[in-house]
């Protein structure tokens, strides 16, 4: 009896170890395959013909990376940084670590990098942005303190640091490192951050920075300067000027849902609900699949007294997001 259970583990053990030998076969058939074909297939035959060539490693990895194929691409981003490290190739290898989910791999490496090269505050930055992703504020907080420590004209710490702090609902510390990037670098990305806080303020600075931001943009397409503008006018009870925002916005861009909704929401809160149900059955062509529109349309509803529609739009809501609680709290209301 005994002897036969060994025969049966020894059997069972060797059919793991040649399926698992199978797999492997069969994903490195893979791997190969797609090496092999375009847009590939040239930089794998001067690899097969220069295998001491990191360039080739590298270019093939990036164009690996441009396609999707992030796995494959850390492959050929270990050879080139193993055969030639530099900060180029270390910026991309750790992206790539990150892309694939090699959160501590990437650590080690950007540690690597910072003592390889000082004066490079990149590595810093995505470690932060590491931090960031798996919750650790604190440590990522200190990385850009250190960083503006070491150059307070640094405007992208400063952008940085104040996005973490306004997500952290720390408001005023926010809008204070935002000025200062702003005032260091006025960038259109760190001023329309900047003004999304001082609309949700209710600062008056919001208008003259959009302004600002509006008159330095040649192309005429900032949309989201004037959508700010709106959310200002519209937290501080100006509705006729939101309005005239908003249909800005759509006049710019007849896409831009969060104009609808927005609108939708003022004539709502000022009991024009047929006026909200137009405007949001309108964002409803335009986007049949977000779920802010179809439970904002609920709420106009309800605000008519239509509970029969003001109920299918909250279902729609929660079927397109199954965690809208305000939607199913919608569809307890009308079914009570």
């Amino acid at each position: 009896m005994e002897r036969n259970f060994y025969i049966f583990t020894f059997f069972m053990l060797a059919i793991v170890l040649i399926g698992c030998n199978f797999f492997d076969k069969k994903g490195k058939s893979e791997n190969e395959k797609i090496l092999k074909s375009p847009p590939f297939d040239v930089l794998t035959d001067s690899i097969r013909l220069l295998p001491d060539n990191a360039d080739l490693y590298k270019q093939r990895a990036g164009l690996l990376s441009q396609k999707g194929f992030h796995e494959l691409a850390t492959e050929d981003f270990i050879k080139a940084w193993s055969m030639q490290p530099d900060e180029i190739t270390a910026t991309s290898y750790a992206s790539n670590l990150m892309i694939t989910g090699k959160l501590n791999d990437a650590i080690d490496l950007l540690h690597q990098c910072m003592k390889m090269y000082p004066a490079n505050t990149d590595f810093k930055r995505k470690i932060a942005e590491i931090y960031v992703s798996e919750g650790k504020r604190e440590d990522a907080l200190a990385l850009y303190d250190e960083m503006i420590k070491k150059d307070s004209n640094d405007f992208e710490a400063w952008y940085e640091k104040g996005t973490l702090l306004a997500a952290l609902a720390d408001t005023t510390q926010a809008v204070a490192d935002l000025e200062k990037s702003y005032s260091i670098q006025p960038l259109q990305l760190s001023g329309l951050a900047l003004a999304n806080l001082y609309a949700e303020t209710k600062n008056k600075k919001t208008l003259s920075l959009c302004d600002a931001l509006l008159k330095a943009d040649s192309t005429g397409e900032l949309i989201d300067a004037v959508f700010l503008k709106g959310v200002y006018y519209s937290n501080t009870n100006d509705g006729q000027n939101a309005i005239a925002q908003f249909d800005q916005c759509i006049k710019m861009d007849w896409k831009f849902t969060d104009a609808y909704i927005e609108k939708g929401i003022l004539f709502i809160e000022q009991n024009r609900p047929q006026e909200a149900i137009t405007t949001l059955q309108l964002a409803t062509t335009v986007s049949n699949t977000d779920a802010d529109v179809y439970y904002w349309l609920g709420r106009a509803y309800e605000a008519a007294g239509n509970k029969e529609e003001a109920l299918n739009n909250y279902i729609r809501a929660s079927q397109l997001d199954r965690n809208f609680a305000e939607a199913k709290e919608g569809i307890k209301r009308m079914r009570s």
